[in-house]
């Protein structure tokens, strides 16, 4: 680190990330100001979110079980179901940040306008209340589930479609669906939970696939799928292949349901899991159907020549990754990518840190909580980094093993699995402590001339 003995901290954002590197800043007594938009921690786990920005919706409940979620030193109540709603994570959060005492070092209701780096190193941040303030070091806990990502062209004839056209960002609650002809969009997690509210709701409901998805149960054998064969120690090469046949065992083929089979290996694209995607399909209360071909006045028209009427058509097609506070030409990741070690590290600037920046097989929650050790360790001088030639070439080396294993598409630009990354940040943490250890000055022998 190139900053002071004790560096002040700027964290953006008090979202599920955020909480996790507060929490560590605060009981290693770094210095530190957090700013969070909304009025409350949480961010995207918080319905109706006063920060204008949350993609949560009424009917929201989590698809990685209670005890892979949760925070190592602080169990979510034994009172919450295996799969909690947005309201119960909402309230683990609140009540993280009390049980460890640092709410007071949170501004409620204040975002960051701009982030400028000096020439000293130390950041100049401006936020919405018109304030600036100098910190040593900057640490980036913003999000990326909530700067939508729409279609790419748009399909022909959506600029004068007579229906509505949203974002999956933007749906909230049933009544936007109810005695509609429905038409959602995607394969991913948001698209089968809307396209299972509407076929309640809806007159009709149609599940428009672009690509093939392998479905997973919620449970297998009784027991949540993750909490199956999920331990760090087991490598992704012997877990998915398992895991594939327990689910074809178990599920069958995604042909079955009428849905497109896979282009793909499991566990090559983010999987989708939905415990009731596959019931409403196969008792016709959703009708699948292939991508979209074009919107025509009232229809909506597939690649498979066949059209329906549409009061309604959901884009599920993900997010963009954007920091709104630094210059474009300063920091962005373009279609999606950021070159960053471990997916945290910024290789040029030693005081810049990202947290939560990764699309896990599991729940980011742990993740962020062991990204933080390190942050912090960094900070302390603890932990010290390898040279940037050497963190160029391992973010090279991942990327050529991502777009080897993976579907090409934005999505898949900060995928990991779970326990293998969560085992790599462990490594890490080793190696970085052993780094600084070695370039740490030996101290004085005892009796030494002065």
């Amino acid at each position: 680190m190139t900053t002071s003995e004790n560096p002040r901290t700027c964290l953006i954002g008090a979202g599920s990330s955020g909480i996790a590197a507060a929490k560590a800043l605060h009981e290693r007594g770094l210095p530190f100001d957090c700013y969070e938009l909304g009025d409350r921690v949480g961010g995207n786990w918080v319905f109706q979110n006063k920060n204008g920005i949350s993609s949560s919706y009424r009917s929201l409940h989590i698809n990685t079980s209670r005890e892979r979620m949760e925070f190592s030193d602080y169990p979510m109540p034994k009172s919450y179901p295996d799969f909690p709603r947005h309201d119960h994570i909402a309230r683990y959060f609140d009540d993280y940040v009390d049980h460890f005492g640092f709410r007071d070092q949170i501004r409620f209701g204040v975002g960051v306008e701009h982030v400028e780096r000096l020439g000293d190193g130390s950041w100049e941040v401006r936020t919405t209340a018109g304030e600036t303030e100098v910190y040593d070091a900057l640490i980036v806990a913003n999000g990326h589930h909530w700067d939508p990502r729409w279609p790419e062209p748009p399909f022909p004839g959506s600029d004068t479609f007579e229906g509505e056209q949203i974002h999956s960002h933007d749906y909230k609650e049933e009544t936007q669906i109810v005695d509609k002809d429905v038409v959602v969009l995607g394969m991913g997690n948001s698209a089968m939970d809307i396209a299972v509210d509407a076929s309640y709701h809806s007159r009709n409901t149609y599940l428009a696939a672009r690509r093939g998805a392998y479905v997973i149960p919620k449970y297998l054998f009784g027991k949540p799928v993750d909490q199956i064969g999920g331990a760090e120690w087991l490598p992704h090469w012997i877990r998915y292949p398992v895991m594939s046949r327990l689910l074809k065992f178990n599920v069958g083929r995604m042909e079955s349901y009428g849905l497109p089979e896979p282009d793909h290996k499991f566990a090559h694209a983010h999987p989708t899991i939905s415990g009731r995607i596959l019931d409403r399909l196969a008792h016709g209360a959703i009708t699948p159907k292939p991508n979209i071909a074009s919107l025509e006045g009232d229809k909506v028209r597939f690649t498979d020549g066949s059209e329906v009427h549409a009061d309604l058509v959901v884009y599920c097609t993900g997010y963009k990754i954007t920091f709104p506070f630094f210059d474009e030409d300063f920091v962005s990741a373009r279609d999606n990518e950021l070159p960053l070690y471990k997916f945290m590290f910024h290789p040029e600037y030693d005081n810049l840190f990202f947290l939560g920046l990764v699309q896990p097989l599991g729940a980011i929650m742990p993740i962020a909580e062991r990204q933080s050790i390190l942050i912090t360790e960094a900070l302390r001088g603890r932990l010290e980094l390898p040279p940037r030639a050497e963190m160029e070439s391992d973010i090279a080396a991942k990327r050529r093993r991502m777009k080897k294993r993976y579907v090409a598409s934005k999505r898949h630009t900060i995928q990991v699995d779970y326990d293998e990354y969560m085992r790599d940040l462990s490594k890490e943490l080793e190696a970085g402590r052993a780094r600084a250890d070695a370039h740490r000055p030996a101290p004085a022998a005892v009796g030494a001339a002065a």
